[in-house]
């Protein structure tokens, strides 16, 4: 599906900002700790491959940082494709009761069927008034696509 194929697409705003400003600085602390690695002695013995590894190790933290600015949600004819951290998820309009965003909760949610649900990164509290207007959009477009009924035809 391409990106035309959505009606909306809505991605977290300052959640991508800290995590790519902390990714910069945990990259940068460690490049700069691993090249100080050999300026005096501690009695330890530090080779170049320490100091390449203490550096790598900081662009493995940094990337893992990164995934947070990953989570996406889109809502279109075909369902609700949710991304969040690792998974990637789309579900049909048969599936989707209503979204949701509980007192107290970092993120909204995607209720489905028997109590179930799909935790939305993309719509954040920290997101504050453009969190709301997103969950507006979305509830929109769930009151014009969801399914009814048995015989399943549209609102």
């Amino acid at each position: 599906m391409t990106s035309d194929d959505w009606d909306v697409e809505i991605r977290p705003f300052l959640t991508p900002l800290f995590a790519y400003g902390a990714a910069v600085i945990i990259v940068a602390a460690h490049v700069v700790v691993g090249a100080l690695l050999k300026i005096s002695s501690t009695g330890v013995i530090f080779t170049t491959a320490d100091q390449v590894a203490i550096a790598l190790l900081g662009v493995v933290i940094g990337g893992f940082v990164c995934l947070f600015a990953r989570p996406r949600l889109r809502v279109g004819r075909a369902g609700v494709a949710v991304r969040n951290l690792f998974g990637y998820r789309i579900v049909p309009w048969d599936q989707v009761v209503d979204v949701s965003f509980h007192r107290g909760a970092r993120w909204a949610r995607l209720d489905l069927p028997d109590d179930e649900y799909v935790p939305v990164m993309a719509i954040q509290a920290v997101d504050k008034a453009r969190a709301v207007e997103s969950m507006d959009k979305v509830r929109a477009l769930i009151q014009r696509y969801r399914v009814d009924g048995a015989d399943g035809s549209r609102r």
